[in-house]
């Protein structure tokens, strides 16, 4: 039998066509065609990518409260009021934000891509709250120093003014602090903990009490050096008047001195009576003040200004 040629090219092209529709079946077997396979990485990416903007957004927002808290803490120095609940309002407004703002997934809820969607809102959300409570935490941290010198100088006050105990000095001072810390505390921030610093200022309260005691101890020794010192003084004393009785008898108790200038002269006459003992000295002194009183002083004789008497009694 004889096949023209235009027979076979039908018959070629039928088979082809055949073909296809049965390639284009298996793949609706499969649930889709090649066209209708979705690109889940590019959109990912660029979900991803709108994320990471809205972050950006939220921090600029937030970095003027940062700011604030910063140039309070670091550059005045200061201990913020309530910063727990400040840290806290600024990283809740944060997060809504970035929930508000956020776009929503473009992928099916059946999709499997939607998961990969989820899984990058997530960690977008908790790069946000990191961002956010690093610099939080640093300046609780340098808060927590100055609560630290305060609580030291409570302590050296409460000592040195007030007379209690250093034990009930070191408890109030430790007291202080840990309430002062528990308002700086952010709620549910495990990483935020005081426990360090505690540590540091009880160490060094028991450094300044065992100093204290030292400086006590040696002030009760020099004291009691100093009392030895004087009962061994006083002994040597009444063993010198002891002998002096039985050499010379008892003495009396009696102190007498007397001076006198005589008009016109320079000499001057002391006599002293002085544990049963007499003793007369004459000296000449001088008398400066002579020529602004006259040729005869106040007085010609005996009186006040050129008689000086004293009297000790010894009992």
């Amino acid at each position: 039998m004889k096949i023209s040629l235009t027979s076979l090219s039908c018959l070629v092209l039928a088979a082809s066509s055949g073909a296809t529709q049965a390639h284009t079946s298996r793949g609706g077997a499969w649930g889709m065609s090649l066209q209708q396979i979705p690109r889940g990485g590019a959109s990912s990416s660029s979900y991803s990518t709108e994320l990471e903007a809205v972050k950006a957004v939220v921090l600029e927002s937030a970095s003027q409260s940062l700011e604030e808290l910063r140039r309070q803490v670091v550059e005045e120095g200061k201990v913020v009021d309530d910063f727990g609940l400040v840290a806290e309002t600024i990283c809740n407004q944060a997060l809504e934000d970035f929930a508000t703002q956020a776009p929503a997934s473009s992928s099916s809820p059946d999709d499997s891509s939607n998961s990969d969607a989820a899984a990058t809102y997530d960690r977008k959300l908790s790069e946000l709250e990191t961002a956010l409570d690093a610099p939080l935490q640093v300046l609780f941290l340098k808060q927590l120093t100055f609560l630290r010198e305060t609580a030291l100088q409570r302590y050296r006050t409460a000592v040195s003014t007030t007379g209690i105990s250093e034990y009930e000095a070191m408890v109030q001072a430790d007291a202080t602090f840990v309430e002062s810390a528990n308002a700086l505390q952010r709620e549910g921030a495990t990483d935020w903990d005081a426990t360090p610093e505690r540590s540091f200022l009880q160490q060094v309260l028991n450094q300044l009490a065992e100093s204290n005691r030292q400086a006590v101890t040696v002030q009760t020794s020099s004291a009691q050096q100093q009392q030895t010192t004087m009962q061994f003084l006083q002994s040597q004393q009444q063993m010198i008047q002891q002998l002096q009785m039985q050499l010379y008898g008892q003495s009396s108790p009696w102190n007498v001195g007397v001076a006198y200038r005589i008009p016109d002269t320079n000499f001057n006459v002391q006599g002293t009576y002085q544990q049963g003992r007499a003793n007369v000295q004459l000296s000449c002194v001088p008398d400066e003040y002579a020529p602004f009183l006259g040729p005869n002083g106040f007085t010609n004789g005996v009186g006040p200004g050129n008689l000086g008497l004293s009297l000790n009694l010894s009992v």
